[in-house]
This record gives C-alpha cells, sequence and structure tokens, in this order.
C-alpha cells in the first residue's frame, strides 16, 4: 500500500503547483491591468510640475475654449483679424451699469463706464462676470481715493486705469487664484 500512496501523491503535487503558478500569473495579469487602467486614467504618472490650470492666451483666429454665453452668436460671421499686432486676440467684457463716486477731497463726483479687456480664455472674462459685485466695490474704493485734478490729465487717467486694473485682478486672485485682466478701459467719463 505504501506504493499507491507515494503515486496518488505525486500527482497531486504537481497540480498543487500548476494550479499555484496559473493562479500567480492571473494575480499578476489582473495586477499589470490596474496599472495601466490607473495609468490611463491619470490617476497614476501625471506630470507633476504641469502647475494650476490657469487660463491660456488665445491666438488670433481661433476658438475660445470658454466663451462666456452672452458672445455666442449663431449667426455671426466670422472676425477678420490683421496680420500686425498681438498673435493673441483680445476679448472684452462692459459694465452694464456705470460707477458714480465722491472724489477725495473736492465737491466733486465723477461717473465713469467701464469695461475690461484679457488675451486670455473666457474663464477671466467668465470670473469678472461672476464677482462682479466684488470688482464693483473694490473699483468704487478706488474712485474715491482719487483727486479732482488727477481725472482731468492723461496721465492721471492712465494711473487711473492701473489701479483699477490692479483692483480688479487682486478680487479675481482672492476669489479664484488667478487674475487675468490686462486693461481697464473707459467708456465715458464724467465730473461734476
Amino acid at each position: 500500500m505504501a506504493e499507491t500512496d507515494d503515486q496518488n501523491a505525486a500527482p497531486g503535487k504537481k497540480g498543487g503547483v500548476l494550479k499555484l503558478a496559473l493562479g500567480a500569473l492571473v494575480l499578476l495579469g489582473v495586477g499589470a491591468g490596474g496599472a495601466y487602467g490607473a495609468f490611463a486614467a491619470g490617476f497614476v504618472g501625471a506630470d507633476q510640475d504641469s502647475g494650476p490650470d490657469t487660463p491660456d492666451y488665445v491666438r488670433k483666429g481661433e476658438a475660445d475654449p470658454y466663451p462666456l454665453p452672452s458672445s455666442e452668436k449663431d449667426d455671426a460671421e466670422p472676425i477678420v483679424y490683421g496680420e500686425g499686432g498681438s498673435e493673441y486676440r483680445t476679448a472684452y467684457y462692459s459694465f452694464d451699469e456705470s460707477f458714480t463716486s465722491n472724489l477725495i477731497d473736492s465737491p466733486a463726483l465723477i461717473q465713469v463706464e467701464l469695461a475690461v479687456s484679457t488675451r486670455r480664455d473666457g474663464r477671466v472674462l467668465q470670473w469678472v462676470a461672476n464677482h462682479e459685485m466684488s470688482i464693483r466695490s473694490a473699483i468704487l474704493a478706488q474712485l474715491a481715493a482719487t483727486s479732482e485734478i488727477e481725472v482731468y490729465s492723461v496721465e492721471g487717467k492712465q494711473a487711473l486705469a492701473q489701479r483699477l486694473t490692479d483692483a480688479t485682478n487682486q478680487v479675481l486672485e482672492e476669489n479664484e487664484g488667478f487674475g487675468g485682466v490686462e486693461a481697464v478701459h473707459f467708456q465715458g467719463i464724467l465730473v461734476q
């Protein structure tokens, strides 16, 4: 009987080793497939130096990946850009309401109609629209800190426009982590 037990035990051990090897191979395949899936989905191996997702410049003639909803026109003809100047297009956002404020050390009032511009994608203008209340407050504070003499000179208006640009970008940086407004433009100025 000892011979039969040895003969029966040998095939069982071979089958156990074969099953163990096959199981290890299956687990290795599942692990490799999972690793590939994680890599393909971007969970593993993503470029760590890519930095934050900030608005990119939009070249003339390229479609804006984040257009303002009000700027989408179905029947609008495409804009024809000139070949000179900047290689990037400039997009504008006009504030619907004017800004009215007292001037510092003066009984005069200033009323301005403003627009902002950017060469970056539409997220900047979407953020301006979204945070318009805070931006209006920051702009009004800058207008109230302006002297009457300052608004009568070209240099004074340019300095005021730069201060308004900085105030606008500060609000956007606090709320969105990125400014992106390149300039504030006067559409109208009235001092009384």
